[in-house]
């Protein structure tokens, strides 16, 4: 009988799992951290909207890491092979998540609602797909990211417009770095590539959450 691809793990060394944790203990605390301080220095100082907007992209953020940070050190087992399919779910929050507060309150109707609803309806279905048929369509999976991701491109003459340079070359490199780390993540015989991984995870995300507090915190 083949045995189940959903408890299939990847094989790392002591070390690797160290620096994994090491990679995760630092995400996670800086992504409560940074979060908390965003909903903190905003309230009061931004719309309903906004405030709404960014907290959709704090939870995105802290889910995302946490839910990593669960799935990557647990033992394995079955409860392992659940978290997979939450981490792996996650992402998708995470990406949709980071583009609400942009496309609700930076670009314009026209640009930013359409891209907003698609960005979450393609996330959505991408949560589906990784909880209830993640090993069946990997591949798919892989693509969505990638093209949720850089879906921003679709929008690029009204965001030039909209945002600060500044902010612009942040989600830049954050979607650069990203992509690259996602590559270095299928080189599976590549030594320490989780960690690298994870390690251009947390530098991508902050990346972009100096974009968020660029935008939303410093005027």
């Amino acid at each position: 009988m083949k045995p189940d691809p959903s408890f299939e793990f990847p094989v790392r060394t002591a070390g690797e799992h160290a620096a994994d944790a090491v990679v995760h203990a630092i995400g996670v605390i800086a992504g409560l951290i940074g979060a908390s301080w965003l909903l903190v220095v905003t309230a009061g100082h931004v719309s309903a909207t906004e405030m709404v907007s960014l907290a959709a992209y704090g939870a995105g953020l802290v889910g995302m890491l946490s839910a990593s940070a669960a799935y990557n050190l647990a033992p394995p087992g079955r409860r392992k092979a659940v978290l997979r399919r939450i981490d792996h779910a996650m992402i998708y929050v995470m990406i949709a998540g980071s583009y609400t507060p942009f496309t609700l309150n930076r670009l314009d109707g026209a640009a930013g609602i359409p891209l907003g609803v698609a960005v979450w309806v393609v996330a959505l279905g991408g949560v589906a797909l990784k909880l209830f048929a993640s090993w069946r369509y990997e591949r798919l999976g892989f693509v969505l990211y990638l093209g949720l991701g850089w879906a921003i491109l679709s929008v690029a003459e009204p965001l030039w417009r909209s945002l600060a340079p500044e902010t612009l070359l942040l989600l830049s490199v954050g979607g650069v770095v990203y992509t690259v780390g996602a590559f270095i993540h299928t080189m599976d015989r590549l030594p320490y590539n989780i960690p690298v991984w994870h390690a251009l995870v947390v530098i991508a995300a902050s990346c972009h959450f100096a974009a968020v507090a660029r935008e939303f915190v410093v005027t």
